[in-house]
């Protein structure tokens, strides 16, 4: 006989984060300003001699590399949000698409530093003022950019809030990035960066004939680039390796449970994110009180970030109290 009963009521979807369209669009137009910029950079730094401005070409390369990657990532996340394979959706992929951005930004250090020494080592003669007027446009196509990519967060953006025991919220301010925009905006920037120490370089060795300055701050570059390439790697690795049990979302729970109504210990806890600013939880607990998963869900409902949430109750044994009527309840030894 089919039984009358469903768990519909019970069941959601797992589709956790709404992507970010505006996002996406922008890093495709970041992309092909990028990529057409990258072509006279390397074109100019070649003809034109500055080490400097080659490598700010070279890489403009990546970075176009890098702003196609993360588009790519934003497009596979929006197809595949339904697709029942993903057991917490699919914005992991754009955390993936910012953790490979952050490799080949490293990748790209290495280039630039090899090269600047190479031409530290063996100088050649340096063209000036067109290499600086490259330079220059390719700075403001950087700005632009940056424009383009510097408020991509959606409208709807869940910013994490601290909440009283009373489930009244008041704005915290830990800002949750989009991880994905978040590294094609760095790679943006390290651009911009690297842009202007190429200008510099090129006027004092306009001005002062300190032809070392041109590969001296294509060194400087690297070094930046490596250092915002290793800070965006840690970040994205985080998440991906689901290593963020020190988010302050955590301590959170544990204090809203050891503040709630119901005297209840953690036994178990796991909490992860599964979209830009949500988490998933699994916790575990042991009460010796009458209560249910859903006493317990009510009280975490303050936590908006908190989308998936699992709860299992284990109960201990009550307290047993002694019999004052029986020998021995009041220190008196029985018969």
């Amino acid at each position: 006989m089919q039984s009358l009963f469903t768990a519909q009521g019970w069941q959601h979807s797992h589709v956790f984060d709404d992507g970010n369209p505006l996002a996406e669009r922008n890093t495709r137009r970041a992309m092909l300003l990028t990529l057409a910029m990258m072509v006279v950079e390397i074109a100019g730094g070649w003809t034109f001699n500055s080490m400097a401005l080659l490598a700010d070409g070279w890489h403009m390369s990546s970075h176009a590399l890098a702003l196609g990657l993360a588009a790519f990532a934003y497009a596979a996340a929006r197809r595949l949000s339904r697709d029942g394979r993903f057991a917490f959706g699919t914005w992991k992929i754009e955390v993936l698409g910012g953790y490979s951005s952050a490799i080949l930004l490293l990748g790209v250090a290495g280039l630039m530093l090899w090269q600047s020494v190479e031409r530290l080592v063996a100088p050649t003669p340096i063209h000036y003022e067109q290499a600086m007027a490259i330079a220059a446009l390719g700075l403001l196509v950087n700005l632009a950019c940056a424009w383009l990519l510097r408020d991509g967060h959606p409208p709807h953006g869940h910013d994490h809030h601290d909440h009283d025991h009373h489930g009244r919220p008041h704005h915290h301010g830990h800002a949750h990035h989009d991880v994905n925009l978040h590294s094609a905006y760095l790679h943006v920037i390290a651009d911009a960066a690297t842009s202007v120490l190429a200008l510099l370089a090129l006027a004092g060795g306009r001005l002062w004939g300190a032809d070392w300055l041109d590969p001296a701050m294509g060194i400087v570059g690297a070094v930046l680039v490596a250092r915002w390439a290793w800070g965006l790697l840690r970040m994205s690795g985080k998440v991906l390796l689901d290593a963020e049990m020190d988010a302050p979302v955590v301590q959170e729970i544990r204090d809203v449970i050891a503040a709630g109504p119901i005297p209840a210990s953690i036994c178990d806890l796991h909490v992860w994110r599964v979209g830009t600013g949500r988490y998933a939880c699994i916790v575990s607990l042991a009460t010796d009180r009458p209560a249910t998963p859903d006493d317990f869900k009510a009280q975490l409902s303050v936590h908006e970030e908190l989308v998936h949430l699992t709860v299992e109750v284990n109960a201990l044994p009550a307290p047993t109290l002694p019999d004052k009527a029986s020998p021995g309840s009041l220190g008196q030894p029985a018969p």
